[in-house]
């Protein structure tokens, strides 16, 4: 049996931190700065987990997140270690958020400005949409407000939980607007109250697609997404990955050790509590907690032995997406940063039944990213006069089902999805000439890089009232010492989220170590704090 060597009351407490993705660089890093000493094991080759980038030949891609939203969250993580998010990447604002496209030439852009927006939608969908939309907007800002510090930012609350602290937060008002979120219904039907047009019901209901779910069966308060969206959209020059680089390097100079292309077998278990873990090849790493940033599901499928928690819930597997990377030159529709385009209304809640019944959608909405161009208003790329042709970056998306019983797609689903993809770009107007063949990557692809995610994208979905309180795990386990960082524990997915997921490990591990008999951590300048 493996002997794990105790700690010196003169050593500073150790800490194992699984997973280089968002959350567990976030959580290493800022233990690092309160001083103790941290260890991040990552199983791939560089850190960045979903935010790792695509090699297509000479060109490197975004292969995940595409879209930095809360910005605020990045800024107040990198002052609490010591820097601003301004010295670490070059971010510019988008005025267009997104240009959205259906058969022909019916095609709206949503901007920053609401002003804009709301010209915008009047000359689109009429005057009316347009004061239905406001009306919309106040209201998601209002869900946002509700839930900002009491529930996102928070521990994961149960419902008497998540009602105090908005009591105690927000006062009376508070507790009035949280009867006005909406849980019990669905984002779809509350769209319904709201416009009247089915493509703005279909440009809004995507919004539960940032989460990996249905507009169907997500309960309503997922529109604070598109308020969060409307507050500010950001791209990172040098791509998503750059801003993952930023954090690995940073938390480095802290002192973190960054281990890649190191796998973890299980944890280890002394008294109850955990001690440690141990490496594929037989390596021991003793540690007073550990911080698990992967699919929590690991866990449970006893992926990392069978001293870990099993009592853990997950849900229903988030949806998984195929998609295909490639180098491209592109004509008729003027592409922005972020573009999606939608099928007919009337086949979009089929798209979403087919993808329940784990087939790919007849009919599928595509996002496309170019990666080559801005998100600034009337412009082209840069440095391109108009009516210039020349090979730039796209990623295009398909959301597909999660791989849960490891079937996969087959060949010719995957070729009729394509094929039926191309086409809906075709008839928005879109020309697309391929320079070569794109990467392709499939939700079993993802299912080997992120072991037991089942090659779902976002953790488990959100289906219901209760998913928010049941289906993600809380950052504190019921293992001593063990902690959870990452898009499939509270407070959910997304690139702000997963930071968020580890500023609170830290936060909890911290307080778990001051309140056991190791050494107290000296506390440094930027506290823990997420109350």
């Amino acid at each position: 049996m493996n002997r794990v060597r105790p700690l010196s009351p003169l050593q500073p407490p150790r800490v194992v931190v699984v997973g280089a993705g968002m959350g567990g660089m976030a959580a290493a890093a800022l233990l690092a700065r309160q001083g103790l000493d941290v260890q991040l094991l990552e199983r791939a080759g560089s850190p960045g987990g979903k935010m790792q980038p695509v090699e297509l030949g000479a060109l490197q891609l975004d292969g995940g997140p595409t879209v930095l939203t809360m910005r605020w969250v990045l800024d107040e993580l990198f002052d609490q270690l010591g820097t601003s998010l301004e010295q670490q990447v070059h971010l510019r604002r988008c005025e267009v958020l997104a240009r959205h496209a259906w058969s022909g030439t019916e095609r709206l852009d949503l901007f920053a400005d609401m002003a804009e927006s709301l010209e915008a939608i009047a000359a689109f969908s009429g005057p009316a949409e347009a004061a239905r939309y406001k009306a919309f907007c106040q209201r998601a800002a209002q869900v946002h407000d509700t839930l900002d510090r009491s529930f996102m930012r928070s521990s994961r609350p149960s419902v008497l939980a998540l009602t105090w602290r908005v009591l105690r937060q927000q006062g009376p008002a508070g507790l009035r607007r949280l009867m006005r979120i909406s849980p019990f219904t669905t984002l779809w039907r509350e769209l319904g109250r709201y416009f009247q047009d089915p493509r703005l019901q279909q440009l809004f209901g995507r919004y539960a697609t940032y989460c990996g779910s249905s507009p169907f069966d997500a309960p309503a308060t997922l529109m604070l997404v598109a308020h969060v969206e409307r507050e500010a959209v950001w791209q990172i020059e040098g791509g998503m990955a750059r801003l993952a680089q930023a954090l690995a390097q940073q938390g480095q100079k802290l002192g973190v050790r960054l281990r890649c292309g190191t796998e973890v077998q299980r944890l280890l278990v002394t008294d109850g509590r955990i001690c440690g873990v141990q490496l594929a090849e037989g390596e021991v790493i003793p540690a007073e907690a550990v911080v698990f940033n992967g699919d929590a599901r690991a866990l449970t499928a006893g992926l990392l032995g069978t001293d870990a928690p099993r009592g853990l819930r997950h849900g229903t597997p988030s949806l998984s997406a195929l998609t295909w990377h490639a180098e491209a030159v592109t004509g008729g529709f003027d592409l922005s940063h972020h573009n999606v385009v939608f099928g007919p209304t009337p086949a979009y809640r089929q798209e979403f039944e087919a993808i329940a019944a784990g087939r790919l959608p007849e009919s599928p909405t595509v996002y496309v990213c170019a990666q080559d161009r801005s998100g600034q208003a009337h412009r082209l790329r840069p440095g391109l006069p108009a009516g210039a042709r020349r090979p730039e970056r796209l990623m295009c998306l398909v959301n597909a089902p999660a791989d849960a019983h490891g079937r996969g797609l087959s060949p010719e689903e995957i070729a009729r999805c394509e094929a039926q993809m191309w086409e809906r770009l075709r008839q928005a107007g879109l020309e697309v000439t391929l320079t070569g063949p794109p990467l392709l990557t499939r939700p079993a692809d993802f299912a080997r890089r992120f072991p037991a995610s089942q090659g779902a994208l976002y953790g488990p979905a959100s289906r219901g009232w209760q998913a928010s309180f049941q289906d993600r795990p809380a950052g504190r386990t019921t293992l001593p010492g063990l902690f959870l960082a990452g898009g499939s524990v509270h407070p959910g997915p997304g690139v702000p989220m997963a930071a968020l997921s580890g500023r609170l490990a830290a936060a909890q591990l911290l307080e778990d170590l001051v309140s056991t008999s190791w050494s107290r951590p000296a506390v440094m300048p930027g506290g823990m704090s997420m109350r």
